[in-house]
Order: C-alpha cells, then sequence, then structure tokens
C-alpha cells in the first residue's frame, strides 16, 4: 500500500500531468524516489520549473489520494502502474501513458492487441463485420481492445468471446460507475476472459471529456487500430488519428458509398489506411512488426493451433507445422526445414491448392483462414 500512496501523492501535484510523470519515474526510478529527489535533481529534468520543483518536494498526500488508494484495494480491481511488469508494453511507449490502472481482470503485458472500433448506432452490416472480425483475430491469439461503448465496440467484445478469446475493455468512467449501464453483464465477461481497465478513479462518471482521454489508451495498447464504421467528427476517427500519432498502424472497413456511416471509414482509406475485407488482411499487415519482435514464434507457434490436416503427406505436414497466422517468408521457412527451394514450392502450392495455406504478397505464406482450424 505504501508503494501504491506514493503514486496517488506524485499524481495529486498540480502541474504534474503523464508526460512529466513519466519523465519522473523515468529519471528517479519511481514515485516515491522522485517526491525525495533534490531540488537541483529535479530540475535536471525537462519540463520542472522551480516553482513546480518546490510543490513537488512540499506536496502532502491528499487525504481523497488516500482514500482512492484505499477503496481501490477494498474493490477488488488491481493498480497496475507504470513500472508494474503487468502494464501493457505498447502503453507504456506514449507520450503520455497513464502513471496508474485500474483492472479487473488480468492484463497480458507481452499480448498482441489489435483495437477494434466504430460508430455507437452501426448498420447490421457494421455489427456483423466487427463480429466476424474480431472474432477471427481471437482465435488467431490476437487480444481485441476496445470501449465497452454500445455498438461496434460491444459487438467486438462479443466477437472474441464467442471464440473464448481474449478481450480488453477501456472506460470512459470508473470502474465502479460502469458505462454504458446495458454492458455491465458483457463486461463482466470481458473481465472474466481478459481485462476491464480505467484511468479514472473509481467512482468517476462518465463525462464527455473523458473519452478523447480513453480513446488514446485504446490506441497505445494496440499494434493497429481497425474502425468498422464511423461517420465525420466520430470518436472512433479521434481513436485512429491517435493510433497514427503513436506511430500504430490504422484499418478501416469499407462501407456502401450511400451510408453516411461509411463516410468517416472511407476518408481513411483515402488518407491511406489499410483497406480491410479480413482479418487475414490485418495479420498481413501486422505479422512482419510481429515478426520482427520475436512475438510469431514466441506467442503463436503453428504446432498449437490446432490443426486438423487429414490427406496431407508427410512432408506436407511438416512444413504447415512451421507456418502460423503471421506472415513467414519462403527463404525462412526454407532454412527453418533444411528443404530446397524448389521442394519447398511445391509442398507450398499444394497446401495452398488444398486450402491450408495463404501466399501473401513479397513470397510470405500464412496459414488459411477458412475453418481449417479448430475454433
Amino acid at each position: 500500500m505504501d508503494e501504491i500512496l506514493g503514486w496517488f501523492q506524485l499524481k495529486s501535484v498540480p502541474g504534474v500531468g503523464n508526460h512529466l510523470f513519466k519523465r519522473l519515474v523515468e529519471r528517479f526510478g519511481s514515485p516515491r524516489a522522485a517526491l525525495a529527489a533534490t531540488r537541483a535533481q529535479l530540475l535536471e529534468v525537462e519540463g520542472i520549473t522551480p516553482r513546480l520543483a518546490l510543490a513537488i518536494r512540499s506536496q502532502p498526500m491528499p487525504e481523497a489520494a488516500a482514500s482512492e488508494a484505499q477503496a481501490a484495494c477494498r474493490s477488488g480491481c488491481r493498480l497496475v502502474t507504470l513500472t508494474d511488469p503487468g502494464y501493457p508494453r505498447l502503453l507504456r511507449e506514449i507520450p503520455d501513458p497513464p502513471p496508474l490502472l485500474y483492472v479487473r481482470g488480468e492484463l497480458v503485458a507481452d499480448e498482441a492487441p489489435v483495437a477494434v472500433v466504430g460508430a455507437r448506432v452501426p448498420t447490421e452490416y457494421g455489427l456483423a463485420a466487427a463480429r466476424q472480425i474480431s472474432a477471427d483475430l481471437a482465435q488467431l491469439g490476437f487480444t481485441v481492445v476496445s470501449g465497452l461503448a454500445l455498438g461496434i465496440d460491444g459487438a467486438a467484445h462479443e466477437g472474441a468471446l464467442s471464440t473464448g478469446g481474449r478481450t480488453v475493455a477501456v472506460l470512459g468512467s470508473g470502474l465502479d460507475n460502469l458505462y454504458p449501464p446495458q454492458h455491465r453483464g458483457l463486461a463482466g465477461r470481458v473481465a472474466a476472459s481478459g481485462a476491464v481497465v480505467s484511468e479514472f478513479p473509481l467512482a468517476a462518471g462518465p463525462d464527455a471529456h473523458h473519452f478523447p482521454i480513453r480513446n488514446r489508451i485504446i490506441s497505445g495498447m494496440s499494434l493497429g487500430t481497425v474502425v468498422v464504421e464511423a461517420a465525420r467528427g466520430s470518436g472512433s476517427l479521434i481513436t485512429a488519428h491517435l493510433a497514427a500519432e503513436q506511430n500504430r498502424e490504422v484499418f478501416a472497413v469499407p462501407g456502401s458509398i450511400q451510408s453516411f456511416k461509411s463516410m468517416g471509414t472511407h476518408t481513411l482509406i483515402k488518407q491511406g489506411a489499410k483497406l480491410v475485407e479480413s482479418a487475414q488482411d490485418i495479420v498481413a499487415e501486422l505479422g512482419p512488426r510481429l515478426a520482427r519482435a520475436g512475438a510469431s514464434g514466441a506467442r503463436f507457434p503453428a504446432a498449437a493451433a490446432g490443426i486438423e490436416a487429414p490427406g496431407l503427406s508427410a512432408e506436407e505436414r511438416r512444413v504447415l507445422e512451421r507456418l502460423g497466422p503471421y506472415p513467414t517468408h519462403i527463404d525462412e521457412l526454407g532454412q527453418r526445414l533444411s528443404l530446397p527451394p524448389g521442394v519447398l514450392a511445391a509442398v507450398l502450392l499444394q497446401l495452398e491448392l488444398k486450402g491450408y495455406a495463404v501466399q501473401l504478397p513479397g513470397a510470405h505464406f500464412t496459414l488459411a483462414r477458412d475453418g481449417r482450424t479448430r475454433a
């Protein structure tokens, strides 16, 4: 508790926002150390003025902050700090990560998260697309991140849950003031399979200005953001623009040219967002990044994908076991399998013809997404 109190104490200093909080923790290692630092040491941190250094050194523990920390412990939620190993790795990389998160459920630091967001009042087409894409992503081992809102967000969570996959909901209110109330049951299921997360105090309401703040967490903790349906001016477009600013991928699902609910997604596509027709389009874009980070081999071994492969030769099975949801270059497959290029190309062709493999641009191959894997 004492360590957590330090986070609340530093957070309560007027003038110490998320940017400065991150710099202070990076410089001193913990809020307690920052609070105990000398004036000269504090002034070495970019953005710290003499007046702010004095405020940090003299800041008492506010009674409200201490009460909030105790309430969080009593409520059964977990407080995950910026230095906690369970803090989302990608979120830690943005310029203004929340110093601490209130969490119900479990965050997994090395998961592969993808945000799926969209209109609160979508079309049936949009709902179906969000459910299908999210279900397919979850089945491939991705964590689906969304905002628990009505419409596309709820469909994204439902899609991930339908395959037994992981999903994370990021709230624009406190965990004890869940919004929208219609999704209380869904929030419980999300927490059981993943996590419900907020940076706001437990009792915080769904104030309008909270949601743009919340959106930077959705995009910040994700490898990429998929916008399914959005009118011009939609909050989902804010999330997409935040993703781009955070150097994350932006994806958009096309819709009818006659529907105003597709105008936002079509604008994103014109601006360079990746057009998405299926989860495979997302995998093709994110796969090389994950492969470079070592995530594909560590988290999604092909042998663990539950492949049902009747009627394959021993060599075809051997190659299939080396394929996963992320694209792998044919040269890398050849090195792993010690197969001559001609033999490997012939085996891959047979796997494509039989519906087990898909060739992507640049001689990359992945598992097919056609129901041949177990749910």
